[in-house]
């Protein structure tokens, strides 16, 4: 694998510590800026509609720009997000801050799943996905709980000053070791870039996407309160495990990576099947504080099997606009973030006990399941006529000589 896959992942470890950072920091920040905690958690909010916005629109306004020059460019305003969050006087700079930071997000993954696939050979492209990933879940691990602890300590002003200087580091990755020779975009116009996500096939493999990724954060977005109200876990405990889930999710995204390789829609449809099981288990193990440690894992590695299957089938099935559809599967990712905890929390207000975000997540497995069905039902409708027109083409011999000079 190329070094400069290293680039990638250390961009992704600053991206996926500053989103994930705030829930840690929200006591200080409401304290420090003197709001409600529920007033403070907008600011997680911001930040996902910044990606949300973010993704297809710088993805699409760069569409002709060196891909190498985009992800630098991203990376600098990522920089200045974090930044601008440092030094915002009040609630309402930070909040525009936090909306500015999360713009990037998403187009960074989208051009950089691109760039990373166009590196290494066709057989090796979920794998090569897989490793700019991680730097995300490796964010889960280290870069969340060392920021947070920063903040408690040094104040969450100091937090943010360290994401800058992890995004400063990634500039200089990205600049030394993406060659220009891999990083040039061809030149289709957005146009053609938007003319691919008009496919069907595009579409479900999105859906998905939100659905799949709706049943993780559906459960994972309440998953404190299932730890220390069911598993009995301390509060103080609660940063450990969900260091945990990080170690599941960096499994589970490089076994995906791996497996899709090799077999792409069997490895996702065993992700998805592993986490409608996982998920409807969570009652169960949550009973014991090792269940509890357990379903944490588990949960991390069965959501994130699927996360390079589904990022390169988007990719694949918009061939002529891979950076914009790349780039929308990560607003469809954000999405099922918004999305997941909303339906979790409606489980958990109409009184269905703690870990009933879980069982809600569960079905929203098993409809990412149903969606994953019809796509590959539509492609193999889609198969016997393109192998037809091939199979004409390739077998076509000319007759005559004249047909034979007219056809060259």
């Amino acid at each position: 694998m190329p070094l400069a896959l290293l680039a990638l992942a250390v961009g992704a470890f600053g991206i996926g510590t500053t989103e994930f950072v705030m829930m840690g920091l929200l006591p200080d920040v409401a304290d420090d800026l003197h709001v409600s905690i529920p007033t403070a958690g907008h600011l997680v909010s911001a930040y996902a509609l910044g990606v949300v916005i973010g993704a297809p629109l710088l993805a699409a306004a760069t569409a002709r720009m060196s891909r190498r020059t985009v992800l630098i460019s991203l990376m600098g305003l990522f920089v200045v997000g974090n930044a601008l969050s440092a030094f915002a006087p009040g609630y309402d700079s930070l909040l525009a801050a936090r909306f500015l930071s999360g713009l990037p997000h998403g187009a960074f993954f989208g051009v950089g799943a691109v760039v990373a696939t166009n590196m290494v050979a066709p057989e090796r492209k979920a794998r090569s996905v897989s490793l700019m990933f991680l730097g995300l879940t490796v964010a889960n691990i280290a870069g969340v709980p060392v920021a947070t602890l920063m903040g408690q300590h040094l104040g969450w002003r100091a937090t943010f000053l360290g994401v800058g200087a992890i995004g400063l580091a990634a500039i200089a990755s990205l600049a030394l070791l993406i060659p220009h020779d891999h990083s040039q975009a061809p030149a289709v116009g957005l146009r053609r870039e938007l003319a691919a996500l008009r496919s069907l096939p595009v579409w479900l493999a999105l859906g998905t996407t939100v659905a799949g990724f709706g049943a993780l954060f559906s459960a994972y977005s309440y998953i404190t309160p299932m730890l220390t109200d069911s598993a009995g876990y301390a509060d103080s405990s609660v940063t450990l495990l969900l260091a945990l889930f990080g170690v599941g999710a960096t499994i589970g995204n490089l076994v995906g990576g791996r497996l899709a390789d090799h077999a792409m829609r069997p490895t996702l449809f065993a992700g998805l099947t592993s986490l409608v099981l996982v998920l409807a288990l969570f009652p169960l193990l949550m009973t014991t504080a090792w269940g509890g440690a357990l379903a944490v894992v588990l949960l991390g590695i069965a959501a994130f099997v699927t996360g390079s299957p589904l990022n390169l089938m988007v990719m694949e099935k918009a061939a002529a606009g891979p950076s914009l559809a790349s780039s929308a599967n990560q607003a469809a990712f954000n999405m099922a973030n918004a999305g997941g905890a909303w339906i979790g929390g409606l489980a958990l207000t109409a009184g269905f006990g703690a870990t009933s975000p879980a069982l809600a997540g569960a079905v929203l497995a098993v409809l990412g399941l149903v969606v994953a069905g019809v796509a590959a039902m539509v492609d193999a409708r889609r198969a016997p006529q393109t192998t037809g027109r091939e199979r004409v083409v390739a077998t076509h011999v000319p007759r005559t000589a004249a047909e034979a000079g007219a056809r060259h």
